[in-house]
Parts: C-alpha cells; sequence; structure tokens
C-alpha cells in the first residue's frame, strides 16, 4: 500500500476561507487584559472539576461482578454512606451501568484515616459520575471539555477505503464514516485502484488525550476520474450532506447493504447455477462477505416477509412504496425486533449474512423489484432526498465553495 504523503499550500485568499471557517463554526473567546496592579493568583489544580490540591488521588478500574458497595468497601466506607449514594443516585446514575473495565477515581482527604471525600466513575471518555460524600452527600453527572481540532487527511486508494487509511494513519473510523456519507452516490464495491480521497474533519481530544473524531465538514472522492464533493450544512437546526449543485447526498436508497465485501455474482437473466449445475435467471447480486456480517435496509419501508422460505433460506423483504421493494436472502439470522409488518429506516440491520437455502457458502443474495419485475441492483436509480431550501442556497453555495477551495489548496510533494 502506498501512502499518499501531503502538505497544505494555503496562501492569499485561501487564509481568508481559513478564517472565515473557524468564526462560522467556533465560539470567539473573549479577550481579557489584566490590570498591572493586580496580583496573580494561580488556579487551583483541578480534577474533574474538583480542587485536588489538598486531596489525595487513587485511580482504578472496575473488575468484573464488581459493584460500587466492593468499591467503596476497599476503601474503607461504611454501608450506612454506600447506600445514602444508592439512594442519591437513583434517578441520576443506574448503578447496575457500572461495569467492569471502566475507569474510576477516589479522592481522599489528607487526614490519618484517609477518608473518602469523592468517588468519580468514568463511564465514558467525555463523561463521569461523581459519587460526593461530604457533609452533604449527593450524585451527580458531568462532562469533560472536548477540544476540538481541524484536520485534513488525503489518501489513494490501492485495495480498499479502509486499508489506505489505515496505512495513512488515520482513524478507522473516519472511513466508516466516509462511506456512510457517500452510500447512496458511490458504490464501494467497485472502487478502483487509483481511487483518492481528500476530506476535513475534526479530531477530538479531552486533556490532551485524542478520543476519536467528530463532524466531518467536508470531502472529495475521486472515482473514475469524477470528483464527488460533500459539503456538510445545517437548516432549521438540521445538518446533512450536499453536493456543489445544492442537491442532498442521501436518496431513497443506499448503494449497497452491507459494508466491505465483494460481488460474487452479478444480476443475469441466464447464469449457470452453482449447485444444480443449470442455466437459471439470477435476478440479483450476490455480495460475498463474512457469515455474522450485518446487512442494512437500503430505505424506509415495511417488513412483509420474515422467514425461512426454501433455497431462499432466511429471508427478508421490505416494501419501500407503491414502486419498490427489496429482498435479503440467506441470512444468518435477522435483526433485533424484525419481523412481519414492523416498519424498518433505512440502514437498519435487519439481519446477518449466513449461508442458509440452497447456498455454496456465506454471501447475501440482494434483490429488487420495480412494479413487480426483477431490476439490476446495481444500476437501479434512486430520487433525490430534498435538497437545500431556496432561502438557504445562496448561503449555502458560497459556504460549498469556500470549502472547496480549501480541498483544493491540497498539493502533493
Amino acid at each position: 500500500m502506498s501512502k499518499k504523503r501531503t502538505v497544505l499550500t494555503i496562501l492569499g485568499a485561501a487564509c481568508l476561507v481559513v478564517i472565515f471557517f473557524i468564526i462560522r463554526y467556533f465560539l470567539q473567546t473573549p479577550c481579557i487584559i489584566q490590570d498591572d496592579d493586580e496580583t496573580y493568583t494561580p488556579e487551583p489544580l483541578t480534577k474533574y472539576g474538583i480542587p485536588v490540591d489538598s486531596l489525595i488521588l487513587y485511580e482504578g478500574v472496575v473488575l468484573p461482578r464488581e459493584t460500587l458497595s466492593d468499591i467503596l468497601g476497599r476503601y474503607n466506607v461504611s454501608s450506612a454512606d454506600i447506600y445514602k449514594l444508592a439512594e442519591k443516585a437513583d434517578g441520576v446514575f443506574n448503578l447496575r451501568r457500572i461495569k467492569a473495565g471502566q475507569n474510576f477515581s477516589v479522592l481522599c482527604l489528607n487526614d490519618s484515616m484517609q477518608t473518602v471525600k469523592y468517588f468519580i466513575y468514568e463511564e465514558s471518555p467525555t463523561s463521569f459520575v461523581v459519587f460526593n460524600l461530604g457533609d452533604t452527600i449527593n450524585v451527580y453527572t458531568a462532562e469533560r471539555e472536548i477540544e476540538r481540532r481541524i484536520k485534513i487527511s488525503d489518501g489513494t486508494i490501492e485495495s480498499s477505503l479502509w486499508n489506505a487509511m489505515i496505512s495513512n494513519g488515520d482513524d478507522p473510523q473516519l472511513a466508516l464514516e466516509l462511506s456512510n456519507i457517500y452510500a447512496w452516490t458511490i458504490d464501494f464495491f467497485g472502487i478502483q485502484r487509483g481511487d483518492s480521497y481528500k476530506v476535513m474533519f475534526e479530531e477530538l481530544y479531552v486533556e490532551g488525550q485524542r478520543i476519536g473524531i467528530g463532524k466531518i465538514f467536508t470531502s472529495v472522492f475521486r472515482h473514475l476520474n469524477n470528483d464527488y464533493y460533500a459539503f456538510y450544512y445545517e437548516q432549521d437546526d438540521d445538518g446533512d450532506y450536499f453536493d456543489e449543485q445544492a442537491n442532498s447526498l442521501r436518496k431513497s436508497f443506499l448503494k449497497a447493504p452491507l459494508q466491505y465485501s465483494r460481488i460474487s455474482s452479478h444480476f443475469s437473466h441466464r447464469r449457470l447455477h452453482p449447485v444444480h449445475r443449470v442455466y437459471r435467471p439470477h435476478h440479483g447480486v450476490d455480495y460475498a462477505a463474512p457469515t455474522g456480517t450485518p446487512v442494512m435496509a437500503i430505505g424506509d419501508g415495511k417488513v412483509t416477509f420474515a422467514r425461512y422460505k426454501g433455497a431462499a433460506g432466511n429471508m427478508v423483504e421490505i416494501v419501500h412504496n407503491s414502486v419498490y421493494k427489496t429482498q435479503y436472502l440467506h441470512l444468518s439470522k435477522y435483526g433485533k425486533g424484525i419481523r412481519e409488518g414492523v416498519r424498518v429506516k433505512q440502514g437498519q440491520v435487519i439481519g446477518y449474512v449466513g449461508s442458509t437455502g440452497t447456498s455454496t457458502g456465506p454471501h447475501l443474495d440482494f434483490r429488487v423489484y420495480e412494479n413487480g419485475k426483477p431490476v439490476n441492483p446495481l444500476t437501479v436509480k434512486s430520487p433525490p432526498a430534498e435538497p437545500i431550501k431556496p432561502e438557504y442556497k445562496d448561503d449555502y453555495l458560497n459556504h460549498a465553495d469556500s470549502l472547496k477551495h480549501l480541498l483544493q489548496e491540497i498539493v502533493e510533494i
């Protein structure tokens, strides 16, 4: 896998673009001028928003099957105080959510007894629960401040988007997010060697530690020498991704019902059946994938069939509207809550790849019907979702043009 290393050359107008972008998306911090006559007093050392200069800190990890009582008992907290904490936690935090492997901290008074003052359970990298054992026992939840850094990355595909990003040192989640953004535009089973991407996104940090990625602001994916731009834009407090013409990248149907696989058999009116060795129509597309790979509904709709059906094995059928229905064959099992009569949303997991029915190995046989007739899932046309509203269009086009120019300033060394 070759890596594409880049350097940003942002001069002149591009500098204005960056300034415009930062002002648009981030709050400005007011400048506070300190009077020369004032005496500077250093800020107290804090952790979890608690001054800890005079406290002793212990850190640990929740062990399997440990409860709040088990943990605090090790630090000589009385059963009576633990009971009071449990009462105060009611309606604030479910103590059953304390899980093995999660971090915790104990803050003790610097006295001969090292009396526990606070117990802090870290539910996630950004959220924590404070159990206050002070004069007034109480329990509350809080959030760490998240630092958001803008990053621009690009690369060239040699085998897959996932491998390209891993080789480039990017977060694997970025590949998943990009594939979701372009799910209605690019069939990632058909990407080619030499395809490329550029993307501007947030990296999230808590107390200097990277915890993942945030919003993707803009990207361009070059596929078969065509550039597909995506720009994030909010209208009426609802954000989505749009193209250069202000059309939504979201369409009625996803391009494929699962991620990161390969097509093992195409739609055909005459195919040699791999089991029966006779020529028959194959009115679907076979996606080879490991057993258990999640299968998603390509659009909103109603499940009209969800049971075993002979050669098709475990099958789900979804009616999307008066024109289209889709079928998902050879599933190993069904998604949670999937049964006949329920409504599903686009992207919802409706089952998992398997090899039930007449099958030579794990794969998904995916079929699309238009007005009752089978059509090729790879060529079916899907109407776009709602575009940018007219009252926002001029603002959006200026916004998209600024981001596009910023991406174009990325040049190879």
